[in-house]
């Protein structure tokens, strides 16, 4: 994405605003646990986020270049990937003819520290240019600076060929190449002078990083770039659409940069929850992004399964999780609960994309002590509650407690374990109470409700968590499993997911626009959450309601673009009109795990494919009105084998590529 801007108005002072700092138009560049956060400007001026970050700790606030005593006046900010950025900027200086600036500044950005500044002369004539960056840092939390109480900068010193900071046990360095010219450690200064002969360029490289740099067990420094490795480097997505393939690898890239590895055990990685706030494990965000990747491989999954069990409450088969705000019309929510069930779900379906079994039976007493958490929490009625919800029956919860039965059903038969009847029941009980209970009948054709209240009062308000409602998951054969809805409420739901009060434009409100305490920007009463979007699209498109699906595809592909092929976790619902944009929330993390894997789940769901590697068969269903044109994926992997597919403009699909045996499913 490309941004213009004009150089900032100097000696203007800003006074913050209390809470969340803004981040909509900032250049965020993510390589988990290091991020490096600007204004399209490219200067660090200590304002708001600005600043170099790792395991959440501001290393540096402040680089303000500076070339000939002027700042460089930049003309254009874009991300090169998720973890580098590029500036451009110019600079006039004495010798320029006209008005054409001869000399350009370059600046790369990588989130783990590193910044290459490249000075070009396109002038006639040799130039001298004196450059001075000044330097500084509070060395503050992450979490102190995202509320807007940075600290007071630290003094620093002279370090080697660069600056050091230290606050008790807190330190870091800038170390620049080519050594400066002068240091000064009053100011935080670098300065060099730079000879220019026409046509030539000049580069300064400097590394932040902790001081000293972390070494491994034998001494040798850990490089910043220490990263899990890369997962889905095969995937490709071609399609008429121009749109869908970048997105898929931006998508992809995203996922990447937030990967961290699991604190003593390295070789298992998870997904962190989003930038800039949360650089770290959120269960429920890691499932649901290790869910919505299982097409392109199973070893996400595997790494975050590992861990939840790790800490899960060996006791209650928890897992843990926080109270997330569920809107002015119902109570909050804890995310343990979505974790708890989707647990289930993730390693069910991974052992249906291919994971040995190897590798998840050691994982099956834990699946069980989730189960064990359902069983506990359903009431006589067969419906769900949240504990810590005061009795509250919700529709999504009922959403994740049957599709969790069901695939639980699925992992005890496929291990020889008991109790897989057991939990086809609990399924039918739920449906038969959910439909009693959570579904209201009118002369419309019905509408399911959010939720009901401890006291039985319906709460008949729309949002797009009902999106769950369609998310059944898969039985043998590839059939869909019988689902919450039957085939008519189905119809209803994609219906009233159409119409205008839900439907943005850009994507699912998470509340109608025609409810009482409606905000475009408010995260549960209106805004757009693209996971629930992408969730939505998938149930119709399985349920056979190509039309509706379709529609949800493009306004989500319409809103990417809008946003630089890089899906905030939010965005304004604000309903959608002619040449309008999608608005950015302002606080919103960008990357979000949610927001990249539902972007892959969108796009996985317009192909369909469904397969079951421990039977020996796939099954390929695209949705038949082909919104995309005429496709080709490969880079999959079912069977731990690659899996390519391509889709005509008919909807109709052929595989290309697949595991030897694998036979094609119904």
């Amino acid at each position: 994405m490309s941004t213009s801007v004009s150089a900032p108005t100097a000696g203007r002072q800003r006074r913050a605003a209390p809470g969340p700092v803004p981040v909509h138009d900032a250049v965020i560049c993510v390589a988990a646990p290091a991020l490096a956060v600007s204004a399209p400007h490219g200067q660090l001026r200590a304002e708001g986020l600005d600043g170099f970050y790792r395991d959440g700790r501001r290393l540096l606030s402040r680089c303000e270049l500076r070339v000939a005593g002027a700042e460089p006046v930049t003309v254009q900010a874009r991300t090169l990937d998720a973890g580098r950025a590029r500036f451009t900027a110019v600079v006039r200086t004495p010798g320029d003819r006209g008005p054409d600036p001869a000399v350009t500044v370059e600046r790369i950005r990588s989130a783990d520290g590193g910044e290459r500044i490249t000075f070009a002369n396109a002038g006639p004539v040799g130039l001298r240019l004196p450059v001075e960056i000044g330097f500084g840092t509070d060395l503050a939390p992450l979490s102190a600076v995202a509320a807007g109480q940075p600290g007071p900068e630290v003094p620093c010193a002279v370090s080697g060929s660069g600056l050091r900071w230290a606050n008790g046990d807190d330190t870091a360095r800038v170390a620049a190449t080519p050594a400066p010219d002068v240091a000064l450690a009053s100011s935080g200064v670098l300065g060099w002078e730079l000879e220019l002969p026409p046509g030539a360029a000049r580069t300064i490289e400097l590394r932040v990083e902790p001081a000293p740099a972390p070494t491994t067990a034998d001494g040798a420094r850990t490089p910043t770039g220490d990263r899990p490795p890369p997962m889905w480097a095969q995937a490709r997505l071609e399609s008429d659409d121009p749109r869908a393939g970048p997105l898929l690898d931006a998508s992809l890239g995203d996922l990447q940069a937030l990967l961290l590895r699991a604190p003593d055990h390295p070789g298992d990685s998870y997904v962190a929850a989003g930038a800039p706030w949360r650089i770290g494990l959120a269960p429920a965000d890691a499932l649901w992004a290790a869910r919505m990747a299982l097409p392109f491989g199973t070893r996400l999954a595997a790494g975050t399964l590992r861990t939840l069990a790790r800490v899960q409450d060996p006791a209650t088969g928890r897992v843990p999780g926080v109270p997330r705000h569920s809107g002015p019309h119902l109570p909050p929510l804890c995310s343990g609960v979505e974790a708890t069930l989707l647990f289930v779900t993730v390693l069910a379906e991974a052992h249906r994309w291919g994971l040995p079994d190897r590798e998840v039976e050691p994982l099956l007493p834990a699946a069980e002590r989730c189960l064990g958490w359902l069983r506990a929490a359903t009431t006589d009625a067969g419906l769900v509650t949240d504990p810590t919800a005061d009795g509250w029956l919700r529709s999504e919860v009922q959403a994740y407690a049957h599709r969790a039965a069901l695939q639980g059903a699925l992992l005890l038969d496929a291990f020889g374990r008991t109790g897989a009847d057991g939990w086809r029941t609990h399924a039918s009980a739920l449906r038969a109470g959910f439909r009693r209970s959570l579904w209201a009948d009118d002369a419309g054709g019905g509408r399911p409700l959010s939720a009901r209240a401890a006291d039985g009062r319906p709460v008949p308000v729309l949002t797009s968590s009902l999106a769950h409602l369609l998310d059944t998951g898969l039985l043998d054969g590839g059939a869909l499993a019988p689902g919450l809805l039957d085939k008519g409420q189905t119809e209803q739901l994609g219906r009233l997911f159409a119409a205008p009060d839900l439907d943005s434009g850009w994507g699912l409100r998470t509340m109608s626009g025609k409810i009482p305490g409606f905000s475009p920007f408010g995260h549960r009463s209106g805004a757009v959450r693209v996971h629930e979007t992408a969730l939505a699209v998938s149930g119709l498109a399985a349920a056979g309601l190509g039309k509706e699906a379709s529609a949800l595809v493009g306004g989500v592909l319409d809103a990417a673009a809008g946003f630089g092929l890089r899906l905030p976790e939010m965005y304004g619902g604000e309903r959608r009109s002619p040449g309008a944009a999608p608005c950015p929330h302002p606080t919103a993390c960008r990357p979000a795990a949610v927001a990249a894997a539902g972007a892959v789940h969108l796009l996985m769901a317009l192909v369909g494919v469904r397969p079951d590697a421990p039977g020996g068969t796939v099954a390929v269903r695209p949705v038949g009105t082909a919104p995309l044109g005429a496709l080709r994926l490969s880079g999959l992997r079912v069977a731990e084998q690659p899996f390519s597919v391509r889709v005509s403009r008919m909807g109709m699909a052929m595989i290309e590529e697949a595991a030897p045996g694998l036979r094609l499913g119904s």
